[in-house]
């Protein structure tokens, strides 16, 4: 179903003749509420009047991440705290957390986003959706119960792990949709599957996966081992949460919420913007966003624009699958390597599960990388002939992807740690050489 006909269908010369105005709108408030982006302003002496075309935006520095964690905690707010109801953040896994806030209005047009995204992946009040995101400080479980409660589901809010009660609230309350990480969705999967459960034991028919990025390999095993349509839904915290843009059901790129957001697509290295079509890194703007407006945040996820109409009729520019990340990326050997690439040749493999871990360390002045990657069947783990053949198949074939040579090393069933939320999919060992 579509939920808002008139924003989501909307003429593109709607959008085309809006934008600007939109943008402007953004960047007075706020370069007349924060001092920080003021000071980015008038560095180059603009004013927001001054954005008269898409060029003229494009002179605006990018807000990089450390702007957030240097202006901690309310530095970048730019509404008086009373005004502020809600607070989300990041996990601050690497230091303090980076932390964004809520109008009143931004929740609802939060909802709103939500609500769409939930009509694109073929949701309706009908459907009985199950968060498997874990609820805090991360925005992915509050922003999808709001939306979905917004569409009229019914929202059953089970939070992340103890995963056999999942399963036993999944049957009994007739789940439809499952919300959570590919990964946790993979290993709900096997679980299921070690019960003696069938896909046809379950309601579910439909899953809608954010938090981390996966491949089209993926996407199959997961419609396969939980007999559901899987979609994709793309957001984060510093701009809103989820709500960005996400795919519907032809599964043909995320469709962009452009009366919230502008996307651009830049050359990581110049800062180029690169036409709709080119990969390169996704930077975004908040157009509605109260309390901490985002000017061109750069996201270092790699994406393109697709321009063309979708066959589901919506006009909405769609922001592909994302291809990676510029800061996650690895340079092996003078050869960038993401582990989207690794895990293409991986997912559906003979004899092997999907879970996977890259392992990189440095002899000398050489780096290695070596693939970690579990069997399905611990009866192999026996059979060292036909381990050294897969191992070699494996090999040959990541060396054709990537243009190095890795080392695949097969390990026993479920040796490699699991999570409920983002999987550890890159140890990167060569700080400790």
């Amino acid at each position: 179903m579509i939920w808002n006909e008139k924003m989501e269908c909307a003429d593109r010369s709607f959008y085309e003749q809006n934008t600007i105005k939109w943008l402007q709108k953004s960047v007075r408030h706020a370069y007349d509420n924060v001092a920080f982006y003021k000071d980015k302003l008038d560095s180059i002496g603009m004013l927001p009047e001054d954005i008269k075309t898409l060029a003229d935006f494009a002179k605006i520095d990018f807000t990089v991440k450390t702007d957030l964690r240097d202006n901690y905690p309310y530095g970048l707010f730019a509404v008086p705290q009373k005004e502020v109801v809600r607070i989300h953040g990041s996990s601050g896994t690497t230091g303090k957390p980076i932390i964004v806030g809520y109008t009143k209005q931004d929740m609802d047009h939060w909802s709103e986003c939500i609500a769409r995204l939930v009509g694109m992946a073929g949701g309706s009040a009908d459907d009985v959706a199950q968060i498997a995101f874990g609820f805090g400080l991360f925005t992915g479980a509050f922003g999808l119960q709001q939306g979905l409660e917004k569409m009229g589901a019914m929202v059953i809010p089970m939070s992340s792990g103890n995963t056999e009660k999942q399963l036993m609230m999944m049957k009994d309350l007739g789940t439809t949709i499952l919300v959570s990480t590919p990964s946790y969705a993979l290993y709900i999967a096997e679980v299921m599957a070690e019960q003696g459960y069938k896909p046809a034991d379950f309601k579910l028919r439909l899953g809608m996966f954010g938090g981390e990025g996966h491949t089209e390999k993926m996407r199959t095993q997961l419609e396969e081992r939980l007999g559901i349509k899987a979609t994709e839904n793309y957001g984060l915290s510093e701009v809103m949460g989820p709500g960005v843009c996400g795919e519907c059901i032809e599964q043909d790129g995320m469709h962009i919420n452009e009366d919230h957001f502008y996307i651009e697509i830049i050359d990581s290295d110049t800062g180029e913007v690169l036409p709709d079509g080119e990969k390169g890194e996704v930077v975004i703007t908040t157009l509605t966003k109260e309390a901490i407006p985002m000017i061109r945040y750069r996201t270092r996820d790699i994406s393109y624009i697709i321009a063309d109409k979708c066959a589901c009729g919506r006009t909405t520019k769609r922001l592909a699958k994302i291809q990676g990340r510029s800061d996650d990326m690895l340079i092996i050997k003078g050869v960038n390597v993401f582990p989207s690439q690794v895990e293409s040749v991986l997912i559906g493999t003979e004899h092997i599960s999907p879970f996977y871990l890259l392992v990189v360390t440095r002899k000398g002045y050489s780096d290695s990388l070596e693939v970690r990657v579990e069997l399905a069947d611990e009866s192999l783990l026996e059979k060292f002939s036909e381990l050294e053949n897969l191992e070699k198949s494996i090999s040959n074939k990541l060396h054709s992807v990537l243009g190095l040579d890795a080392k695949v090393r097969l390990v026993e069933p479920k040796s490699i740690e699991r999570t409920t939320g983002k999987a550890k999919k890159v140890l990167d060992l060569r700080g400790e050489a």
